[in-house]
């Protein structure tokens, strides 16, 4: 028997995919044995579900720069990790898929220096264009990625494309 999925509820794939990343244990051995350095600068999994992913990077030693913020690096991994975690979600149990960032663009606007949360709520325009490919085609989507600082104002935006493509 299969099993029905409704618009706002997840594949049991994409289900156990979601609990194992919000596990603080669990993601921090994934993130240990895929993505060293975020174990390294600390990144924490605040939330993801189907419409939306919060990742936060705390400012210390391991995250900051020489001007005392943090290094951009680490805010674009952050930041993409948000939009890669949404579509990990939306690709798990359906199928054979691969999937690519094909151009990454960033803006800064405050100075980095409290720990910072980015949020990506394209989960929904996500699922829908994932669940529209056939076996074949391909498809971009341009996933915005916003940090704030712990006094709710906007710090940077990060524009990350992915390619997918639905293999046969």
């Amino acid at each position: 028997m299969e099993t029905q999925i409704t618009a706002t509820s997840l594949s049991p794939e994409a289900e156990d995919y979601r609990k194992k990343m919000l596990n603080p244990a669990v993601f921090r051995m994934a993130m240990l044995s895929k993505l060293p350095s975020a174990v390294f600068w600390g990144f924490k999994m605040l939330s993801l579900d189907r419409e939306k992913c919060n990742v936060s990077i705390p400012f210390r030693w391991s995250t900051q720069n020489p001007f005392k913020s943090i290094y951009f690096a680490a805010l674009a991994g952050a930041a993409e990790l948000s939009t890669g975690a949404l579509c990990q979600l939306a690709l798990a149990g359906r199928g054979s898929f691969s999937m690519l960032v094909v151009d990454f663009r960033a803006e800064y606007f405050k100075k980095a220096n409290t720990k910072i949360s980015f949020s990506c709520d394209q989960g929904a325009e996500l699922f829908e264009l994932i669940e529209g490919l056939n076996p074949g085609d391909t498809a971009q989507l341009t996933m915005i990625s916003t940090g704030k600082n712990t006094s709710d104002e906007i710090v940077a935006k990060f524009y990350v494309t992915w390619s997918f493509k639905r293999k046969s």
